[in-house]
């Protein structure tokens, strides 16, 4: 009966026809309904639905029976999805908290490792593919250069801090390198960025036991009474330092050298890496080079200490103030060892010229007679009360990019185009005089006097005034290395071959003519040319590219021929060689004003009978030798102001320019474009 009565509500809703939509999914729905007998079709509309059509009888809707399920499955167990996740999931953590332990506690030395362990195997890896006449993946040898340049220089400058420092060194020797590399690395002397002021106030509060900058120099940054100043902006940026201007309460106006706070996480990685990929290219290029990596380093760790600088700068200071022809013509900072530690160096302001500023050297002097340069001779510099006033404004006005220090230039005159009025002849001979006493005569020698490290002034009685800061790298010469390196350059210059064969066998050197115009930063023509002979034979009948492979391959034999006993080759001369290209680079880049190579031959010879460590017998001998030698030094004055005339008519450049088209000349017969014009970035 119930039955009957659903059918018929069933019947009754199709009566009226009532718009409900339906849908074509429930066709599992439909089949539980009762199947009407018999069918009445509605006229419909466009506005209708479909009507719901029944049956004449009736199923109740029932659940399926547990049989007709089938067998129960497990769940889908995703295990290697899981096994992944989790491997990605702690990877991720190690690796961010590696990547925060490394930024943090080492200043991202870490990662700078390893991009340097990437960027060399990958340049080793397409020098080792395509190093060749024909490379393997096209192009030309010259491609394979300019890209690895560019990588290597991207690098150096990507890590920054010593990374910059180990850059400048390869640019200041990359005459030998490929072009490519020379026109790249010229750019590795521009300024580094400077840190913030608060990270390096870090610094002097950690190295002086929490005293703030304030309590250790004494100094306000409102202007106080009674108190010092210090500019908080950096005057000059560099790969590991930077220096500010500062003028303390008792009236000393001081350059604090402070190291960037990064530095001291980073030099135990960089130099880690250095040795590692040294060690790499010495094996995987057969290149004698890694001999010499741990004296490098040595120098290079040494750079950051500046207890260390400030130790050098005192013996440079005495030994300067005990050479009677040196006193009175250089000058060398005072250093104030109260400040100092290994991070933080305290100096004398120094007020001058650059070397590179030949404009500002040589213009005219409008300072008045009888003045000198501000600060000559340690004088100290004037600071009124006018200063006092803007320094004050200046602290208010524009906090932590203040400019205190006065520029005290009224001796450039009204128009600012004035100068020291100095010849750049006086400022070169007393360059060569002090670094050839330091080859020579001393056996210290300061391995970093680029234009930069280097200030002229004007004395009261007109001459020149050299000052030469920055003394952290330096190399000491034994008495034998330097008694031996002295009568080596005088045997250069009297074509002594016997003698410059005796003593490059001592060095273990193979190619004495090689490492003689190396030396001389000329061509060497009295030598056997059994280097140069025995790497042009083998060219002959080549393509052009088949010989400058050939050249820059005999090129590397003439590098290991140079390093063959690396257990007595004098690493030593690594840096001597740079001190000696900077000079002649200056001695260029002035006008070739002096005839350093005779000047340079002068102090050899000369050491050889003043060296108080030789017998009496010996110096007595190399006296007279001396004065013999004195006509061979006559005959390079003929060829200097020869090309000196040449010069003065327009006809030529000086003298150094000419060696060194000379140079480059010869250079091509080893494989090797020398391009000075690296030195003057």
């Amino acid at each position: 009966m119930f039955r009957n009565g659903v059918a018929k509500l069933y019947a009754r809703q199709a009566v009226s026809c009532q718009r409900i939509e339906a849908y074509d999914g429930a066709a599992h729905a439909t089949r539980n309904l009762a199947r009407l007998s018999s069918r009445r079709r509605w006229p419909t509309t466009a506005n209708q639905a479909r009507c719901i059509q029944t049956h004449n009888s009736f199923e109740p809707l029932r659940p399926p029976s547990p049989s007709s399920l089938g067998k129960p499955q497990a769940a889908r167990d995703y295990k290697r999805s899981r096994k992944w996740g989790r491997r990605l999931l702690v990877l991720s953590v190690i690796t961010g908290t590696v990547y925060v332990v490394d930024r943090q506690a080492f200043a991202s030395g870490i990662a700078r490792s390893l991009r340097t362990f990437g960027t060399g195997l990958f340049v080793a890896l397409d020098y080792k593919l395509n190093f060749r006449a024909q490379p393997v993946t096209g192009g030309s040898i010259e491609d394979l250069h300019m890209r690895s340049a560019e990588r290597l220089f991207d690098l150096l400058r990507a890590n920054g801090g010593l990374y910059l420092k180990i850059g400048q060194a390869i640019a200041m020797q990359s005459a030998v390198l490929p072009p490519e590399f020379q026109k790249m690395f010229a750019r590795m002397f521009d300024d580094a960025p400077q840190d913030e002021w608060g990270d390096v106030e870090k610094v002097i509060r950690k190295d002086f036991g929490g005293k703030t900058v304030e309590e250790v120099f004494d100094v306000s940054f409102t202007g106080e009474e009674g108190k010092g100043l210090m500019e908080r902006r950096a005057r000059a940026s560099a790969s590991v330092a930077q220096v500010h201007w500062a003028r303390l309460a008792d009236g000393r106006e001081v350059a604090i050298k402070l190291q960037k706070p990064e530095i001291a996480k980073q030099v135990g990685w960089d130099l880690w890496a250095f040795k590692v990929v040294m060690r790499i290219y010495t094996w995987w290029f057969d290149l004698p080079l890694y001999s010499i990596v741990p004296f490098i380093t040595e120098r290079l760790m040494l750079e950051t200490d500046f207890e260390s600088e400030a130790r050098n700068s005192e013996i440079m200071r005495e030994l300067v103030n005990s050479e009677p022809s040196l006193k009175g013509r250089v000058y060398i900072p005072k250093v104030y060892p109260e400040f100092t530690t290994r991070r933080v160096l305290v100096t004398e302001w120094i007020e001058g010229v650059r070397l590179w500023d030949k404009g500002a050297t040589a213009g005219r002097w409008l300072g008045g007679s009888g003045n000198g340069s501000p600060g000559v001779h340690g004088a100290q510099l004037q600071f009124g009360e006018s200063d006092w006033e803007t320094a004050r404004r200046e602290l208010r006005e524009n906090p932590l990019k203040e400019k205190l220090k006065p520029e005290r230039d009224t001796w450039k005159g009204r128009n600012g185009k004035g100068g020291l009025g100095l010849s750049t002849k006086e400022v070169m001979t007393t360059m060569v005089d002090l670094f050839s006493a330091q080859i020579f005569k001393w056996g210290v020698v300061h391995c970093d006097p680029h234009p930069g490290n280097i200030f002229i002034r004007r004395l009261p009685s007109g001459k020149a005034e050299l000052v030469l800061i920055d003394h952290g790298l330096y190399v000491f010469m034994s008495p034998k290395f330097r008694h031996q390196y002295a009568l080596f350059w005088k045997s250069l210059l009297t074509f002594d071959n016997e003698t410059i064969a005796e003593v490059t066998k001592e060095w273990g050197i193979r190619a004495p003519d090689l490492f003689a115009s190396a030396t001389l930063m000329r061509p060497y023509e009295g030598g056997d040319q059994s280097t140069k002979g025995h790497i042009m034979k083998e060219l002959n009948g080549k393509t052009q590219a088949e010989r400058h492979y050939e050249a820059q391959q005999r090129m590397k034999q003439g590098l290991r021929e140079i390093l063959a006993d690396e257990d007595k080759w004098p690493q030593e001369l690594i840096f001597i060689g740079r001190n000696m290209r900077i000079v002649q680079g200056n001695n260029q880049f002035l006008g070739s004003p002096v005839n350093r190579v005779k000047m340079m031959g002068d102090w050899a010879s000369r050491s050889l009978f003043q060296d108080p460590n030789l017998p009496w017998r010996e110096r007595m001998t190399n006296a007279w030798r001396h004065l013999l030698f004195k006509t061979v030094l006559f005959a390079t004055d003929i060829a200097f102001y020869t090309f000196k005339v040449r010069q003065w008519l327009g006809w030529g450049k000086g003298m150094e320019d000419e060696v060194e088209a000379r140079m480059r000349d010869m250079a091509k017969d080893f494989g090797v474009e020398l391009q000075h014009e690296v030195f003057e970035g």
